[in-house]
C-alpha cells in the first residue's frame, strides 16, 4: 500500500471523527485522510480478520451507476468482462482496458436491473474512470458518480455471525451477489464480497447513516475495526491485485494472470479496447506473467525488489511483497518472463544488495474462504 503525498488539503471521509475517536493513525491515501491502523496494530488487525471479523472503511473508493436501455451493451465496449451474461443481483470483477491492452483500472460491476449497473472503482482512479465513461458513453446512457454514499467492508469468518444479529436477510446472500437490504434498521446496498479472501460484505450506505451503521456493526459479536495496513497484507496473502502496484496501463489481463475475467464469448468476439493484443496473448502466450513468489528465508521482499535467475540475470521485480502474518512468513508477487513462471522455478531476490533464494509458488498464499452456498 502506497501513500499519496501532495500539498493539496486532504479530503475526509464521513467516518473521520469516529476513526479518530477509536484512536486510528490517519495517513494520506489517494487524496484522503484514511486510517492505516488502530491502537491494536496492523498485525493484530490482520489476524483478527482471519479469525473473527473486522470492519474496514473504504469510503474513499468511487461508486458510480450507469442507467439506460443500452447500459450493458455499451459498458462491454470498455471492459473485457461478460456483462450480458451477468444475472440481475450478481456482481463481477473486471477491468477497463486501453488500446494497447493495458489496464486503466480494475472495478466491480453489479447488475441491479437490465438497465441499471452499479460500479465500485479505485479511489486514485475514480475521477479518471468517470471521465473515461463520460467520454465514451456520455449522451448514450445516464451516468452518475455517487458522492453521497460511504462504503464499509465487514470481513472475516465471523462476518456472517455478526451480520445475522443485524440483518438476517443478508445471510441468504452468496459470494458475488448484491441486494438492497436492511442492516441495523438502515437501508443499504450490500455485496457479499471483499478484498481479503475471507467471507464478508461490502456495504454502500448513505453518508448520513454511515456512523450509525458503523457503530452498530462494531457493536456486533466479534467485530473490531481494521485499517488500510491490514487490508493490504490480507489482500496480498489472498493473491489479489492492487491497482498501481500489481496492475497498471503497462500490464495486460493475460500478463497479470487475470484472463479468467473474460468469457469464451468475449474472447471470441472482442469489441473492447486492446482486444487484438489481449487475444493474441491468449492464443500465443504473454511474454511475462504475474506469479506468486515465496522467499526461502525470513527476509521479506518489498515492492521493486529485483528478481533474477540463479545466474544473476535480471528477470523483473516484485510488485507487492511483505510479511504474511497468516502465511507465517514473507510473501510476494512479481512479474517474470513466461519461461520462469512455472510453479517451483528457482529465483533470486536482491534484498539490500544480497541475492536471496526464492521460488515461484501457487497463489493464493492463504486459501480463499468465500461463501458460495
Amino acid at each position: 500500500m502506497s501513500e499519496s503525498h501532495s500539498d493539496t488539503p486532504l479530503l475526509t471521509v464521513p467516518l473521520d471523527a469516529l476513526h479518530r475517536e477509536l484512536g486510528a493513525k490517519m495517513v494520506p491515501f489517494a487524496g484522503y485522510a484514511m486510517p492505516v491502523q488502530y491502537p491494536a496494530g496492523v498485525l493484530a488487525e490482520h489476524l483478527h480478520t482471519r479469525s473473527a471479523a473486522a470492519l474496514f472503511d473504504v469510503s474513499h473508493m468511487g461508486q458510480a451507476e450507469i442507467r439506460g436501455a443500452k447500459a450493458v451493451e455499451l459498458l462491454e465496449t470498455l471492459v473485457p468482462g461478460d456483462i450480458q451474461a451477468l444475472g440481475i443481483g450478481k456482481t463481477r470483477y473486471s477491468v477497463f482496458t486501453n488500446d494497447q491492452g493495458g489496464i486503466l483500472d480494475d472495478l466491480m460491476i453489479s447488475k441491479l436491473a437490465d438497465d441499471h449497473l452499479f460500479l465500485v472503482i479505485n479511489a486514485a482512479c475514480k475521477h479518471a474512470d468517470f471521465a473515461h465513461l463520460v467520454k465514451h458513453l456520455g449522451g448514450k446512457v445516464e451516468l452518475r458518480m455517487i458522492e453521497d454514499r460511504s462504503l464499509l467492508a465487514l470481513q472475516g469468518p465471523g462476518a456472517a455471525v455478526a451480520m445475522a444479529t443485524l440483518s438476517p436477510e443478508a445471510i441468504s446472500m452468496t459470494f458475488m451477489t448484491i441486494a438492497e437490504i436492511t442492516v441495523a434498521g438502515i437501508r443499504v446496498l450490500a455485496t457479499r464480497s471483499g478484498y481479503t479472501g475471507e467471507d464478508g460484505w461490502e456495504i454502500s450506505v448513505a453518508n448520513a447513516d454511515a456512523e450509525r451503521l458503523a457503530r452498530a456493526i462494531l457493536g456486533a459479536p466479534g467485530v473490531k475495526p481494521a485499517g488500510l495496513g491490514a487490508r493490504d497484507s490480507l489482500r496480498l496473502e489472498a493473491g489479489l491485485c492492487l491497482y498501481g502496484s500489481d496492475i497498471d496501463t503497462t500490464t495486460t489481463p493475460v500478463e497479470a494472470s487475470i484472463a479468467w475475467i473474460m468469457s469464451k464469448r468475449r474472447k471470441a468476439e472482442g469489441g473492447f479496447p486492446g482486444a487484438a493484443v489481449i487475444c493474441k496473448q491468449l492464443a500465443e502466450g504473454a511474454p511475462r506473467r504475474r506469479v506468486g513468489i515465496q522467499p526461502d528465508g525470513k527476509a521479506p521482499a518489498r515492492a521493486h525488489t529485483e528478481i533474477t535467475d540463479e545466474a544473476g540475470n535480471r528477470l523483473g521485480e516484485i510488485c507487492s511483497g511483505g510479511f504474511g502474518p497468516s502465511a507465517g512468513g514473507p510473501v510476494a508477487m512479481g512479474y517474470v518472463p513466461a519461461a520462469f513462471a512455472a510453479i517451483g522455478t528457482k529465483l533470486k531476490l536482491v534484498v539490500r544488495g544480497k541475492a536471496m533464494d526464492a521460488h515461484v509458488c501457487a497463489l493464493p498464499f492463504v486459501p480463499h474462504s468465500y461463501f458460495k452456498g
